[in-house]
C-alpha cells in the first residue's frame, strides 16, 4: 500500500514538453512503500537473484540502518523512506524487438527520440521504465567483435555471472555512504557492458532511465569493463514527470577502465523537480588508461552527484566536464572527486555551474594525492553565472596533497550577466529574455561541445526552457 495514495499526485509547472508526459500507472508489481528486510528479501525473490546476491543485499541493508545521512551538503529533510516504493516492475517482460514492447511505454520512449537515436548514431541502446529494462538490443557487427551490452538480470544470472560477482560493488561498496548502502539492498534494472581488449567502439552505447511511478525510487546499476588497450563511448539519460510527492533515484554506476583503455561517459541528467537525485559514480583506472566524465545536471528537486576517479595505475587520466543548471527551487550539489594513487597520474576537472530565480548551485570537488603518486598533476577549474540577486553559488574545494613532486591548482570565477551586454542585443531587436538564453548559452558552449549531438540539442533546449518566465 502506498503511503501517498490519497494524496493529489500532479502539479502544474511550467511546459516541460515531453518529459513531462504522464503513464498512467499499470504496474504488474511493486512492493509497498518503505525499506523492511521483508520488502529487500521480496525484491530479491521477484529478481531471481543467486544466494550470494540475496545476502549481499539484507548486508547492505544492515549497513544502510546502521549509517547516518550525511551532515554536509544539501538538506534531504524531504525525503521519507517511509513513502518511498523502491520496486515497481512495470507490465512487460524485456523485449530485443522495439515493436514487442507495449504500446503504452513505446509511446513514451518514441517522444523521448530513443529509438531514432539508435537507428541513426548508436551502436546499442538500454531502456529502462520504472525498475525494470524494458528494452534491449546491440548492433550485430559490435556483438561481432565480442562486446557484451546487456540488462544487469541477464548478466548476473547468465554466462557472465562469475564477472559480475567479480566486480559488483567492488568499485563502490555499500560501506561508502548510506545511500551507497541503500542501492546495495534494493538495486534493480541497469545495464553490463564488457569490451574485450583492443576492441574500439566506435559508436556509442546508451541507457535511457524513464521513471514514471510518483513517489517511487530508481535504483538503476550500470556496470562497464573496458579491457586492455579497448574504447568505449557510453551516453546515458534520464527523465520523469513532475508529481508532487518526492521521488528518488539512487543509482551505481561503476566503471572500470584497463590498462591502456579510454572511456568517455556522457549523461544528461533530468530529473523532474520533486526528485532527489543522490547518484553514485566511479571509475578504476589502470596503468595508461583514461576516463573522460561529461556532465550536465539540469533536473531533481535536490541533487548530490560527484563522480569518482581512482587512478591507481602509472600514467593513468581523468577529464570532468560538467555544467549545473539550478532554477526556482532547486539545490543542486556537483563537482568531482580524484585520487591519485600512482606515479605521473593526471587530472582536470572543468565546470560551468548557472543559477536563476532563487536557485542554488555549489560546486564540490576533492582531490587527493597519496604519497606514491610523485609526478602527478591536477587542475580544478570552475566558473559560475548567477542570472539575479536571489541565487546562490558556492565553491567548496578540497584538496589532500600527500606528496611534495606533484603540481595541483585551482582557480574559480563568479560573475553576473552584464547589463550593457543585455542592452546591446535589445538595440539590435533581441528581447530580454532571447538576449539572456543567448548569453547563458555562450557560456555553456564548451560543456555542449563535449556532448553528443542530440544531448547538446537538449542542453540548449533545456536551458531556454528554464529561461522562460525568469524575467523580474
Amino acid at each position: 500500500m502506498r503511503a501517498f495514495e490519497t494524496e493529489k499526485t500532479e502539479v502544474a509547472e511550467i511546459d516541460r514538453s515531453v518529459y513531462d508526459i504522464k503513464d498512467k500507472v499499470n504496474a504488474a508489481f511493486e512492493v509497498n512503500s518503505g525499506l523492511t528486510t521483508e520488502i529487500v528479501e521480496q525484491i530479491s525473490k521477484e529478481k531471481h537473484d543467486p544466494d550470494w546476491m540475496r545476502e549481499f543485499r539484507l548486508k547492505a541493508l544492515d549497513i544502510y540502518n546502521k549509517a547516518s545521512i550525511p551532515n554536509w551538503g544539501p538538506s534531504l529533510e524531504g525525503l521519507d523512506m517511509r513513502n518511498i516504493v523502491t520496486y515497481v516492475r512495470p507490465n512487460t517482460e524485456m523485449r530485443g524487438k522495439w515493436s514487442e514492447v507495449p504500446d503504452d511505454i513505446k509511446n513514451t520512449f518514441e517522444r523521448l527520440g530513443i529509438p531514432q537515436a539508435e537507428r541513426s548514431s548508436l551502436a546499442g541502446v538500454g531502456a529502462q521504465y520504472d525498475s525494470e529494462v524494458v528494452y534491449h538490443n546491440v548492433k550485430e557487427e559490435v556483438a561481432a567483435q565480442g562486446v557484451v551490452y546487456t540488462d544487469m538480470e541477464s548478466a548476473l544470472t547468465g554466462p557472465y555471472a562469475d564477472m559480475v560477482k567479480e566486480h559488483f560493488m567492488k568499485c563502490v561498496p555499500p560501506t561508502d555512504h548510506k545511500f551507497a548502502a541503500l542501492h546495495g539492498a534494493v538495486w534493480s534494472g541497469g545495464s553490463f557492458v564488457y569490451v574485450p581488449a583492443g576492441v574500439h567502439v566506435d559508436i556509442p552505447l546508451q541507457s535511457y532511465f524513464r521513471l514514471n511511478a510518483p513517489g517511487a525510487g530508481q535504483f538503476e546499476h550500470t556496470l562497464i569493463i573496458v579491457d586492455k588497450g579497448a574504447y568505449l563511448h557510453f551516453i546515458e539519460g534520464c527523465s520523469a514527470p513532475k508529481y508532487n510527492v518526492a521521488n528518488l533515484h539512487a543509482g551505481c554506476v561503476e566503471i572500470f577502465v584497463g590498462e591502456g583503455a579510454r572511456v568517455r561517459y556522457s549523461t544528461i541528467e533530468n530529473w523532474s523537480k520533486n526528485m532527489y537525485n543522490l547518484n553514485t559514480k566511479r571509475a578504476r583506472v589502470e596503468k595508461g588508461g583514461t576516463i573522460e566524465w561529461v556532465s550536465g545536471s539540469f533536473g531533481s528537486h535536490t541533487g548530490c552527484l560527484y563522480p569518482m576517479s581512482v587512478l591507481q595505475g602509472e600514467g593513468a587520466r581523468m577529464e570532468f566536464t560538467g555544467i549545473t543548471f539550478a532554477g526556482a527551487g532547486q539545490d543542486l550539489d556537483t563537482g568531482a572527486k580524484v585520487v591519485h594513487a600512482a606515479p605521473n597520474t593526471t587530472s582536470h576537472i572543468s565546470t560551468k555551474s548557472i543559477a536563476r530565480d532563487g536557485g542554488v548551485s555549489n560546486f564540490r570537488s576533492s582531490v587527493v594525492v597519496l604519497p606514491n603518486a610523485k609526478g602527478s598533476k591536477s587542475s580544478v577549474s570552475c566558473e559560475s553565472l548567477m542570472l539575479d540577486d536571489r541565487s546562490r553559488s558556492d565553491t567548496i574545494p578540497a584538496m589532500d596533497i600527500r606528496c611534495d613532486a606533484v603540481d595541483v591548482g585551482h582557480e574559480a570565477k563568479i560573475g553576473r550577466i552584464s547589463e550593457e551586454a543585455i542592452f546591446y542585443l535589445m538595440s539590435r531587436g533581441m528581447t530580454e529574455e532571447d538576449a539572456r538564453a543567448l548569453i547563458v548559452g555562450g557560456f555553456a558552449e564548451p560543456i555542449a561541445k563535449e556532448l553528443p549531438l542530440e544531448y547538446a540539442v537538449e542542453m540548449n533546449n533545456l536551458i531556454h526552457l528554464e529561461m522562460k518566465g525568469s524575467i523580474g
